[in-house]
């Protein structure tokens, strides 16, 4: 086991260390623990697993709800986002920059990624809250970090890629999403509350004060958030009440937000054609690699190596404490590598298992690995979201990943709260199925 075991790593890391596309990384891999380390002919299994990864009904969720993403992102309808909420959270302590958090959360809802949800949000936050004197380095942590949330909050494009790959009820997995959701969300506005009430006048809040609006006046301004709240309604009612599957509500959420884009008149041929083309590159990169890490899953099963990795594991006797421990740490290296949805794949061709013989209820799972792959997003070297950071304030990784540390931090105590009190995540899912 051990050779074949330090086969694979090489031959994983030596063919991403090269640039070679992953979802052919993923292939190439499988390939060499088939044709060396088994019996069994790669050719057909290839063919097999590829074809069966294709056509699975809940993979039609994907492109969807990217192409929703890609419409708003594209159609500006987001941009209203800020004039929306920015009259109320003026009395709060850290005022606007609350709107990076709460406005991440509401996109999150709508869109699915993390990197459109920073990009979107980012464009219309950070020069504003610039311009109004807030504190630059707490602007770009609360954001980078709190974008995290479009890959856990429903819909969520991570956790219908786990839920395919896993066999697992998307519609539990979204309801699951939801409390660690909106816990995180509560983490870090209490963080940033504490950070404004500690930092006093050296938390340069000096920016412009909005409190002094009429309630007329703030009720006009909140209107502005009436097409993203409708198409969020559109999607959790359609879900929630029993009216339609995931991919049936990813349908809903093109077609609203083509309605809202088009009745703000923000949405043209132009726009219908470039979001269509982009939604369908990234769905179609996604699909490759599901195929690939399918293949690599089959392989590690006719090579036995997860199954003799669980019995290892097993034999150590580690609590499941200490297991999530050792997952979470290991999970944390590999996401400075990897993508978010390779290290989803990557771990469910390989740690499955382990996972399954300890007891771990695989909802939970789920959602735990989603928010580990959040902290992957805002951890150097391969942190998507500080690229995307990077590219909207030209500053330095660096600076950017010291903005984003205390949220990282508040993540891994999301993980604790979460495995102690696993309630958090699981009691929406089975308490609505019940």
């Amino acid at each position: 086991m051990l050779t074949l075991s330090l086969a694979t790593i090489f031959t994983l890391v030596l063919l991403l260390g090269g640039g070679v596309w992953i979802a052919f990384a993923l292939i190439g891999t499988a390939w060499v623990a088939l044709q060396f380390f088994s019996p069994f002919a790669p050719g057909p299994i290839l063919a097999s697993d590829f074809w069966g990864a294709s056509y699975g009904w809940d993979l039609t969720a994907l492109p969807m709800f990217i192409w929703m993403g890609e419409i708003l992102f594209r159609s500006g309808l987001a941009d209203n986002m800020f004039r929306g909420l920015s009259p109320w959270l003026n009395r709060l302590p850290g005022r606007l920059l609350h709107t990076n958090i709460i406005g991440s959360g509401m996109f999150a809802a709508v869109c699915g990624s993390s990197a459109a949800t920073c990009a979107t949000v980012g464009k219309m936050t950070l020069p504003e809250l610039e311009r109004r004197g807030y504190d630059s380095n707490m602007a770009i942590g609360t954001l980078a970090s709190a974008s995290t949330l479009g890959l856990l909050i429903p819909p969520s494009i991570m956790l219908i890629v786990y839920g395919v790959v896993t066999e697992q009820s998307i519609s539990r997995l979204f309801m699951a999403g939801v409390g660690p959701g909106l816990m995180i969300l509560a983490l870090f506005m209490s963080y940033l509350i504490l950070w404004a009430l500690i930092k006093g006048d050296r938390a340069g809040l000096t920016g412009e004060d909005e409190s002094s609006m009429s309630f007329s006046e703030k009720l006009r301004n909140t209107w502005a958030l009436a097409p993203i709240l409708t198409l969020i309604g559109g999607i959790i009612i359609s879900i929630y009440g029993g009216l339609a599957s995931p991919t049936e509500a990813a349908a809903v959420g093109v077609v609203l937000s083509m309605v809202i884009a088009r009745w703000n008149g923000h949405f043209t041929l132009k726009i219908f054609k470039s979001s269509l083309f982009a939604a369908i590159r990234t769905a179609c990169m996604i699909a490759f690699i599901i195929a690939g890490a399918s293949f690599l899953t089959s392989a590690m099963g006719f090579t036995q190596v997860p199954m003799q990795l669980a019995r290892a594991i097993s034999e150590m006797g580690l609590s499941p404490t200490m297991l999530l421990i050792a997952l979470t740490a290991l999970l944390l290296i590999m996401g400075c590598f990897l993508d978010g949805i390779s290290l989803i794949l990557l771990v469910t061709a390989v740690i499955m298992p382990v996972v399954n013989a300890a007891g771990f209820d695989l909802i939970w799972f789920g959602i735990y690995l989603v928010v580990v792959v959040e902290m992957s997003q805002i951890t150097p070297p391969v942190g998507f979201n500080l690229f995307v950071i990077q590219g909207l304030t030209g500053k330095d990784i660096l600076t950017i990943t010291k903005a984003t540390l205390p949220f990282f931090l508040l993540m891994l105590l999301a993980i604790a709260l979460m495995h102690f009190f696993p309630a958090i995540a699981l009691y929406l899912p089975y308490a609505m199925n019940n």
